[in-house]
Formats: C-alpha cells, sequence, structure tokens
C-alpha cells in the first residue's frame, strides 16, 4: 500500500520531439457489483483513446542501475540490458460513476531493435497526492519501469484515476475504476506504440505491488474475459496485495501488533474517504469520524495532499479515529458497507486464471497483513488453480517490492 517514496531528480536528456497527428510525439456514483467486461471504443474517439503523448527522457543502462541502486533495489545487473525512453500518455476512460474522463500514465520503450515488444503492465501502490504518480513523480514506481524496460519490454504504469495529470479524485481501492484505467492505457499505448513504430505484443504480463496488486488481479480477470480486442493475459505476478479487505486486513489493522497503527490509521481514513464518494457508505462524516477528525480528515485526501503532509494530521491508532459506533461497523459491516467490500473483495473468487499465477509477499510486512496473499491462494487452490507464493522474508512492506521486482521479471522471461 504506502510506498514511502521522497521523490528525487534522476533524469538525464531530454529526446527531440516530433508531431504526429496532433499528438507530440518522440521519434526512435457506482454500484457495488462485479467487475464488468467492456469493450474499448478506439474508433470513434471513446475509451482508450489516446490524447497525448508527451517525451519524458531518457535512461541509459549505466543510470538505471545506478538508480535502481540508489533506490535499494534488489536486482541482477545483468537483467539491464538497454537503455530506455519514457513518455507521459494521456487517454479517454470513464470515472467511477461510469463518465467520461481522461487520465495519465508511464510508458516507457526499451531502446533495442525489437519492434514488436511484449508488454508489462506496473500497477502502483497507494498515494494520496497527485504529484507522486507514476508519469508525475520520478520515484521507485518509475525505477521499476525502467527496470522491465531495460530488459526488453514495453513497460505501462497507469497513474490511475484522478492521480497524475489526470482531473478529480482518486477512488482509492475501487477495483473496478482502476481495472478500467488500467484496461483503457493498455489501448492507448498500442496506439502510443504504434506512432512510434512499435507493434507491441498480444500477451500481457500484469504486475503491481500493493494497491496495485489487487489492480493486477482485476485487470488480469478483465484481459481473460476479452476487456480488450487483440490482447490476451499471459501472466499475473501481484506483489504484497491486500485482497481480502474484510477478513484479513481490516481485522489485522485493529488487532494483530505487527501492522503499524499509523499506516493502518492512514490507511483507514483514505479508504473510508474515497469509498463515500462512490458507494455513498455514511451519511456524515461525524458517524464515522471522531471529532475533530470528522471536519479534517476528508480535504486530506483530496489529491493535494501526501503523506508527509496526512500523517502528522491523523491520531496514532484507527480506534482514536473512528466513532464506538463506526468501529463496530467495521468489526460487522452491513448495509453499503458490507456491499462494497463485497465488490472489492472478489479478485481471487470470481475467476479461474488459465495463466500462470505466482504471488510475492513479506512474512515481516507491517502494512499489509500477509493473511491476504494466504486466504487469496487458498481461493484459488479450491477452485483447482494452481499457484505459487514467493516469500521475499521478513522485511517490510515497501522493501517486498524492492526485493520482488527483479523476481518478478525473472518469472516473467520464463513464460515466453
Amino acid at each position: 500500500m504506502r510506498t514511502h517514496i521522497t521523490p528525487t531528480g534522476w533524469w538525464s536528456g531530454i529526446i527531440a520531439a516530433v508531431v504526429c497527428a496532433g499528438l507530440v510525439l518522440a521519434a526512435p456514483a457506482q454500484t457495488a457489483s462485479a467487475l464488468v467486461a467492456h469493450q474499448v471504443d478506439n474508433a470513434h474517439g471513446g475509451r482508450g483513446t489516446l490524447l497525448s503523448s508527451t517525451p519524458l527522457g531518457a535512461e541509459s543502462t549505466t543510470q538505471i542501475t545506478e538508480d535502481l541502486r540508489a533506490r535499494q533495489f534488489a536486482f541482477d545487473p545483468s537483467q539491464v540490458r538497454s537503455s530506455a525512453h519514457a513518455y507521459r500518455l494521456t487517454y479517454r476512460t470513464v470515472d467511477a460513476a461510469g463518465r467520461p474522463t481522461t487520465a495519465s500514465g508511464l510508458f516507457v520503450l526499451p531502446d533495442t531493435g525489437n519492434r514488436n515488444p511484449q508488454v508489462i503492465t506496473y500497477l502502483h501502490g497507494t498515494m494520496a497526492g497527485k504529484d507522486e504518480a507514476p508519469s508525475v513523480a520520478t520515484g521507485s514506481d518509475r525505477t521499476a519501469a525502467f527496470l522491465f524496460s531495460s530488459a526488453g519490454y514495453a513497460t505501462v504504469a497507469p497513474d490511475y484515476v484522478g492521480l497524475g495529470t489526470g482531473p478529480g479524485l482518486h477512488p482509492y481501492l475501487d477495483v473496478a475504476d482502476a481495472t478500467d484505467a488500467s484496461v483503457d492505457m493498455l489501448e492507448a499505448a498500442r496506439t502510443a506504440g504504434n506512432r512510434l513504430g512499435r507493434q507491441l505484443r498480444q500477451n500481457v504480463l500484469v504486475t503491481g505491488f500493493s494497491q496495485g496488486a489487487v489492480v493486477a488481479m482485476g485487470l488480469g480477470r478483465a484481459l481473460q474475459a476479452g476487456a480488450t480486442p487483440g490482447l490476451r493475459l499471459a501472466a499475473v505476478a501481484p506483489i504484497s496485495g491486500p485482497y481480502h479487505l474484510q477478513n484479513a486486513e481490516i481485522p489485522a489493522a485493529f488487532t494483530i501488533s505487527q501492522l503499524d497503527k499509523a499506516d493502518a490509521t492512514y490507511y483507514v481514513a483514505y479508504l473510508l474517504t474515497a469509498w463515500q464518494r462512490v458507494y455513498r457508505i455514511y451519511d456524515n462524516p461525524a458517524e464515522v469520524f471522531q471529532a475533530p477528525y470528522d471536519k479534517t480528515v476528508p480535504p486530506l485526501y483530496d489529491g493535494q495532499h501526501d503523506e508527509r503532509a496526512i500523517f502528522p494530521n491523523l491520531p496514532a491508532t484507527p480506534q482514536q479515529l473512528l466513532t464506538p459506533a463506526y468501529l463496530r461497523q467495521i468489526e460487522h459491516p452491513t448495509g453499503r458497507l458490507l456491499a462494497a467490500l463485497r465488490a472489492n473483495d472478489n479478485t481471487c473468487s470470481d475467476w479461474r486464471p488459465r495463466v500462470p499465477v505466482r504471488f510475492f509477499f513479506a512474512d515481516g510486512d507491517e502494512q499489509v497483513a500477509p493473511a491476504n496473499t494466504t486466504q487469496c491462494r487458498q481461493d484459488f487452490t479450491a477452485r483447482g488453480v494452481p499457484t505459487t507464493v514467493v516469500d521475499v522474508g521478513g522485511v517490510g512492506h515497501s522493501e517486498s517490492a524492492r526485493r520482488a521486482a527483479s523476481q518478478v521479471l525473472t518469472w516473467f522471461r520464463q513464460q515466453h
């Protein structure tokens, strides 16, 4: 979930831009229901239509390697085989209510002679600030994208709705909305790739961290169901995801000593504030948040505050944040809250992957309970779906992503 990213500058060089069909390109409230596969209407200016592609810069193999080391990624230097160029894509999608909107995302292409690269979609973890998204911030998410592309893959990393340069507020942990934005960016990336002389392969490898791990499951399900013509799911490798909010993550946030209570408070506040905008889970903030947090918490999650601004304005524990009545509601959810939980806790339970699935998690995770991965795998096992699980060790949440990224890449290469 939270990634503890401190943005630092690491870009060098600006590539020449050309205008192609009017685009800047570089030369060389929703109901609580299950996801429904959709068809992208790119031909008629609908969902997945590419609106612009802005060159962001290039990284040499030396720069990529240095950045991976600086951000403490565990990686095999031999995986860094190519320099890569990055772009910010802006494209059409829909918001959580199904209304037309736009979103942005990061698109990274390797500098190889391969004109038909395979795609890795990387879904980022929790962030509250719009400018922390991969297409804007030079943080660990962008570093991971460059790692994948340096190995020869075209990397597609959506910002999601309401983050990056997109308008509106982010519907945090609303899987259907993030899945839609991710499917639509894949279509926009195909268009951008074509205009850059690349025809992206049909088979898509999907990974994601934390919030993005849940989105990875949603995207995998959608691609397998035929969400966009001409693209097929090849494999899924989620990392440290809160797949079971009701039965694993929320109970752990209130009871298990392993989880950091300040982090849990941040997540609970973010979740309830965002879901109120989508599912109308309460009538008045005072029903949910104790004073003065009923007035101070909702404005904090407006996309203009990052975690460094939010944490000092939250109490130390979820019990201090929520009213006694809502604590009972969290423990025994009913009504709209229960419906919202069921709508977002089904990414492991209502599909049968026909591709390889490998889970990554950390036994020492202080933010996402390992029981999430255990329960998700059990869901698949009960339906006869084989999966594998990799425990990256007794490390914290953010380090689990830095340890897993290179292992995900190695495993993806074995799926060809």
